[in-house]
């Protein structure tokens, strides 16, 4: 339930595939107007969960990763020195403005889901589907990328989009369709990582430090699973379940997926039944009280062993914070 930071690689290549496919509108989408899309931090996630089971838990990690408020701070600065670059080499482009389109947790802890859903009223409204405004999508009006542009901006070719073969909506990049760009344009020699990584190289932005906390924060989940008292609870969990008429549900994960799959493209009465079950039955055995703890003490014992390395993070996320911020007031 961790979401995993992609490589700067995959990174740059899915934000090129961004560029080139903002103009595609979706039933969901709200078009910006006058080039200035609908920024609206009322709509951003908030740093520890307000409602529900989880309400006000926040794990001992969580202190070295980034929010959603950084995150943004950072990409302003970014984005902005990634128009720069661009023009420097003739090409003045407008790249997505950052805030449109929040996620639904500040980090990657992923706090209101760690443990599956854990908020009683949003289960009885939604089932297991997100809530509305993380449902809906700000479009931003940019023009396709010609292929030397992507070239100068992400240090790579433009990949080749394609739709999937089921006729469903979306796109995915082809593979092997992504080599690295030329070594200059006008003879003028690229950036290392294109504008993309030079702009993070000028607010000493590593995306590296970001994946070493969330990979510790995926291993204390995983290994919370199999501490005795969570698995003595996620029995009870299951037990409860199955006396609702919900059976072979192992675990929350279960329960989501099998929700999210009956209530997908619209709110399905079993999926909320299920929902508002789950989260009764989390309530009733205290299941996510008693996983928190656990995984906690594991998390407490991953920072003494990397001590030094979780503080150079966070020192470097603070640098990084300060020059972003710092860049944008110029």
């Amino acid at each position: 339930m961790v979401s995993k930071r992609r490589t700067a690689a995959s990174v740059a290549a899915i934000a090129a595939a961004a560029v080139m496919t903002a103009c595609s509108n979706s039933t969901s989408a709200q078009n910006a107007s006058a080039g200035r899309p609908n920024v609206d931090k009322a709509n951003w996630p908030a740093k520890v969960p307000q409602h529900g089971l989880a309400k006000n838990l926040a794990l001992p990690l969580e202190k070295y990763m980034l929010s959603y408020d950084d995150q943004v701070t950072l990409d302003q600065a970014t984005t902005h020195l990634q128009q720069q670059c661009m023009a420097g080499y003739g090409f003045h482009v407008t790249l997505p403005r950052p805030g449109g389109n929040p996620p639904p947790s500040t980090d990657d802890a992923n706090m209101e889901r760690r443990y599956g859903i854990t908020d009683p009223n949003d289960a009885a409204r939604y089932g297991y589907e997100l809530a509305p405004k993380f449902r809906s999508h700000t479009s931003q009006s940019i023009p396709d990328l010609p292929g030397v542009q992507v070239e100068v901006l992400t240090g790579h070719t433009k990949p080749a989009i394609t739709k999937p073969k089921n006729g469903k909506g979306g796109y995915y990049i082809a593979p092997n369709s992504v080599k690295p760009a030329r070594t200059s344009y006008n003879g003028k020699a690229l950036k290392k990582g294109g504008c993309v990584g030079w702009s993070k190289e000028q607010i000493k932005l590593d995306d590296s430090d970001a994946l070493f906390v969330s990979q510790l924060a995926g291993k204390s989940l995983t290994d919370s699973q199999q501490e005795a008292g969570v698995r003595k609870t996620l029995k009870a969990w299951s037990s409860c379940m199955n006396s609702k008429g919900h059976k072979n549900l192992d675990d929350p994960y279960k329960a989501m997926a099998q929700g999210v799959a009956a209530g997908r493209g619209a709110t399905s009465q079993g999926s909320v039944e299920l929902a508002v079950d789950d989260v009764a039955c989390k309530q009733q055995t205290h299941l996510v009280k008693i996983w928190f703890d656990a995984e906690s003490k594991i998390e407490d014992k991953q920072i003494a062993g990397n001590r030094l390395k979780l503080r150079a993070i966070a020192e470097r996320h603070g640098k990084a914070l300060s020059a972003a911020r710092a860049q944008r007031a110029k």
